[in-house]
């Protein structure tokens, strides 16, 4: 589970900014019995969802920006790279201190009942710094202390991590705890476990996992599973049927050499592909009584909100089932409000999210706040300063007698009481008679 992240210096945040998933005490009496884990080894109380607010432009989409960093570059740095490659950080700009100063990231978590705080700093050169450190019990245990070129690593419990060090392994540019995986070093492979379960995907494209959810259906037992969540989306959905790609429906006038190289792939990839998926859907008479059923093109004939939704169940059940941790960016686009409350119910419920999986999202939808979903410290807000730099704050950080647990959390938001929300001049004095937006 994620109990904490942090950056700093990374594209709109300047300053040291931290996302906790560590519930607080303000509200231990509310939302107590669904929306927390109470993890006994660490005694922490540790929350099931946050959902992340702000204008557009404020900042949300950027924090995720930042972890989806971290998690690719903690995968790959000593893969993807070589020596005297540039690393792809992004600083804040706007700023001449700032833009050449190191962007540092943080995480803390636990992965099989063990507590890890692992992070760096970097420079589009080199690391500046990196360290590591675990907690089995009730003990932080410094595994290793990264500075430069200067490595200081835990005489027994990295071993193979101080022998990658000591055969000048680890290029300035690429992470020690990535190599260090490499050459099976225990923790720091679990380190690299936890990031490849931690799920992030695009709520605005679904393109990417939308394979993923076909390719599950030809699973019956999943197959069920999806079909339930759609039928409970009231979707009007009676059976879902994936359709596999047939190469022969290749286009004739499709290159010889292209078409060569498209079937190999296909054979490559040593799994079925699909094309597309059939909705079925009742249809009745003249009676309204039922009389059959019609399919219909996933792809080509459902709306972009059944799409989305369809190819959500997929990661969502692999989540739910594995108590994974899913990171969506704009879970509410194309979405009816009821949906993704419900979505959002699935991670709350003790009796639905038995593994204490994890769901962090960013949204403008407002009905959220006023559905009884969320305790305050599970709301976040962005907000960007007149000098372009964002911030992040909880509900939860207002003084208990300025923010109450029980008032109205949706109104209060939408008028302004908790910020990040847009300062929108009057439209009614804008000059929009430009002659040079008019075609004579």
């Amino acid at each position: 589970m994620l109990l904490q992240f942090s950056i700093k210096n990374f594209k709109n945040f300047k300053e040291k900014t931290t996302l906790s998933l560590v519930a607080t005490n303000y509200d231990k009496d509310t939302h107590e019995t669904n929306n927390i884990y109470h993890n006994n080894t660490f005694n922490l109380r540790i929350l099931n969802s946050a959902a992340i607010y702000g204008a557009n432009a404020s900042g949300k989409s950027k924090l995720f920006d930042a972890l989806i960093f971290m998690k690719h570059f903690v995968i790959s740095s000593s893969k993807e790279s070589q020596q005297g490659d540039t690393i792809n950080i992004e600083p804040f700009r706007l700023n001449t201190k700032y833009e050449n100063s190191p962007t540092e990231f943080e995480i803390i978590f636990i992965f099989k009942n063990i507590m890890y705080r692992y992070g760096f700093e970097a420079n589009k050169e080199k690391i500046i710094s990196e360290w590591l450190y675990y907690k089995p019990k009730n003990k932080e245990i410094k595994l290793f202390l990264r500075e430069g070129d200067i490595f200081e690593t835990h005489t027994r419990k990295f071993t193979k991590g101080k022998a990658v060090i000591n055969e000048n392994l680890v290029r300035d540019n690429a992470l020690l705890v990535t190599v260090s995986a490499q050459f099976n070093e225990e923790t720091a492979i679990a380190v690299i476990t936890w990031f490849k379960n931690l799920k992030t995907i695009s709520g605005l494209n679904e393109s990417g996992y939308h394979g993923y959810t076909m390719s599950k259906t030809t699973d019956l037992i999943y197959k069920e599973k999806i079909l339930n969540l759609l039928i409970a989306a009231d979707l009007g959905i009676q059976d879902i049927i994936p359709q596999k790609f047939d190469i022969s429906t290749l286009p004739s006038e499709m290159p010889k050499e292209i078409k060569e190289i498209f079937i190999q792939k296909i054979k490559d990839a040593k799994e079925d592909v699909f094309s597309d998926v059939l909705i079925s859907h009742k249809t009745y008479d003249t009676n309204n009584q039922s009389s059959g059923i019609v399919n219909f093109s996933l792809d080509k004939e459902e709306s972009s909100g059944t799409r989305k939704f369809f190819a959500l169940t997929g990661p969502i059940l692999d989540v739910l089932e594995n108590g994974y941790t899913i990171v969506i960016d704009e879970l509410d686009s194309k979405l009816h409000p009821n949906l993704v409350c419900k979505i959002v119910s699935l991670f709350n419920s003790k009796e639905l999210n038995t593994k204490n999986a994890q769901l962090i999202f960013n949204t403008h939808n407002t009905n959220l706040l006023g559905s009884n979903l969320f305790r305050r410290d599970q709301i976040w807000f962005t907000e960007k300063n007149k000098y372009g730099a964002s911030i992040l704050y909880s509900l939860a950080d207002f003084k208990s007698n300025k923010v109450r647990k029980k008032e109205l959390f949706q109104e209060n938001y939408i008028v302004g009481k908790y910020g990040a929300v847009p300062y929108v001049n009057s439209f009614d004095y804008i000059n929009l008679s430009n002659s040079n937006l008019i075609n004579d």
